[in-house]
């Protein structure tokens, strides 16, 4: 059984989290954890720092005072944090899945997540404080996905149903962790898998991903292979849109130029042109 944890922050993308974790846990038969975590710099406490002009009786006056402020307000995030999870327990429920826990914890999400049992991680693209005007991506994002050392699956904004995937293949020891992850472990629906790897025919690359695909077929996928050249985030991009698929797959550190793909803000424009959710092996 696959032990799902995914994490409910408040923001736009909880009801996606809450309906790719029900995608996940039909597919895995696995067990969804909801954590919400309350981020000490966030809800942390004021600026204490009172020396200087402020006389001794004031400053006392107000260390208590901001001692107080402090206590209402972690007392206020906690509420806010259960009545979060409550919603998003409710909504799993309503989809009919009753194998659901909670859990509240400080600190912060990467740090958090790595103390943490679990076999998939599922969190949003972007957190409650991102900038949507400017598409900009959770700061969390690319440290769970560094830090963890397990899948991620990035919920897009909104989930629609998932039948075809586009398979980002490298050959490398991501990637080939990715392919085991599906072989081994396979997803309930055999979803539709296109093999996408960079460059020629007849090379190195164009052998593995023909492999890898067979693999796929043989674990009871419906996988084809796609060889392609040129820049990895151009071409995956396109395939994406030609092939109308719901679901990018790939490691999250190669050895090729995917690679890439996952440092810096390379990873900011692939999800921004993607717009579909993608599954990430470390």
């Amino acid at each position: 059984m696959t032990h799902i944890l995914a994490l409910i922050d408040g923001s736009v993308y909880t009801h996606s989290v809450c309906d790719h974790a029900a995608w996940a846990a039909r597919q895995y038969g696995g067990d969804v954890e909801l954590l919400h975590v309350l981020s000490q710099k966030k809800f942390g406490s004021l600026p204490s720092d009172l020396s200087g002009a402020i006389g001794l009786g004031a400053r006392s006056t107000l260390l208590a005072d901001l001692a107080s402020h402090d206590a209402a307000t972690a007392r206020l995030a906690k509420e806010r944090g259960r009545a979060i999870l409550d919603a998003a327990q409710s909504r799993l429920e309503e989809k009919g899945f009753t194998d659901v826990s909670l859990a509240l914890r400080h600190g912060e999400i990467a740090e958090t997540l790595t103390k943490r049992a679990g076999d998939l991680v599922i969190m949003g693209k972007r957190g409650e404080g991102a900038d949507f005007d400017r598409l900009h991506l959770g700061s969390n994002l690319e440290r769970v996905v560094r830090s963890v050392n397990r899948p991620v699956l990035v919920a897009s904004r909104a989930f629609k149903p998932i039948e075809t995937a586009v398979f980002a293949f490298d050959d490398g020891v991501s990637a080939r962790k990715a392919l085991a992850s599906l072989t081994t472990n396979p997803m309930t629906d055999r979803l539709k898998i296109i093999v996408l790897t960079i460059g020629a025919e007849g090379s190195e690359h164009a052998g593995a991903a023909q492999k890898a695909a067979d693999s796929l077929v043989a674990a009871g996928y419906k996988a084809e292979t796609r060889i392609r050249q040129g820049h990895a985030e151009k071409v995956i991009t396109e395939e994406v849109e030609s092939s109308g698929a719901d679901l990018l797959i790939m490691g999250a550190y190669g050895h090729s130029r995917i690679r890439s793909m996952i440092i810096g803000s390379t990873t900011t424009s692939m999800i921004r042109s993607c717009l579909i959710p993608l599954l990430l092996f470390r």
